[in-house]
């Protein structure tokens, strides 16, 4: 392959690796059961996801409004693969980590309140993710790959993408203030 048709691909194997990794990492960590290690995971993976849905949001859709179409689409290029893959990733691995967690500390129970509620929080952010969120970023993805992608449709997909990662960071800090009191609570009861 030469240089010219490397460039052109969007997907490289790098692309899949920032899935492939952290997948194992936690079904290493699963395999182990070990509490600290998993609450690790739980709090790194939420936070990674947090923040980038922050940067998208707040910075990264203002900076985007600033450039050149030319360099939006390049930008959204080089971003769209990477994000395809660990986005989704991530969000599933914080939640999966979330709900081991709570089983084997003995507070995943739907008759408790503020699990419901962390539950139909994590139901909303999965929902816009896999609902809106990937299914754009696959738009993005087959437009980019069309002889003349329109840089209009790319723009306006990335644009949604980037307005609603604020709105999901709400969410999240919602869910973030729950888990917080619902470790803090499990904290005290044990002393």
């Amino acid at each position: 392959m030469d240089d010219s048709t490397e460039d052109k691909k969007i997907i490289k194997p790098a692309s899949t690796l920032i899935a492939i990794v952290p997948t194992i990492a936690v079904i290493a960590v699963l395999y182990l059961r070990n509490l600290t290690l998993l609450d690790y995971a739980h709090v790194l993976l939420g936070g990674t996801w947090t923040g980038i849905d922050l940067f998208m949001g707040l910075i990264i859709s203002r900076v985007l409004r600033k450039m050149s179409v030319g360099s939006r689409i390049e930008f959204i290029k080089r971003l769209v693969p990477m994000m395809l893959f660990f986005m989704p990733t991530i969000a599933s691995l914080a939640i999966t980590c979330g709900i081991y967690l709570a089983t084997y500390e003995g507070i995943f129970r739907l008759s408790y309140p503020v699990i419901i509620v962390a539950g139909l929080i994590v139901i909303i952010l999965v929902l816009q993710g896999f609902g809106i969120f990937l299914p754009n970023e696959l738009r993005i993805y087959f437009e980019l790959m069309m002889p003349a992608p329109n840089s209009d449709k790319i723009y306006r997909l990335a644009m949604i993408n980037f307005k609603l990662s604020g709105i999901q960071a709400i969410f999240q800090f919602a869910i973030i203030f729950i888990m917080a009191n619902i470790a803090m609570s499990n904290y005290f009861l044990r002393f």
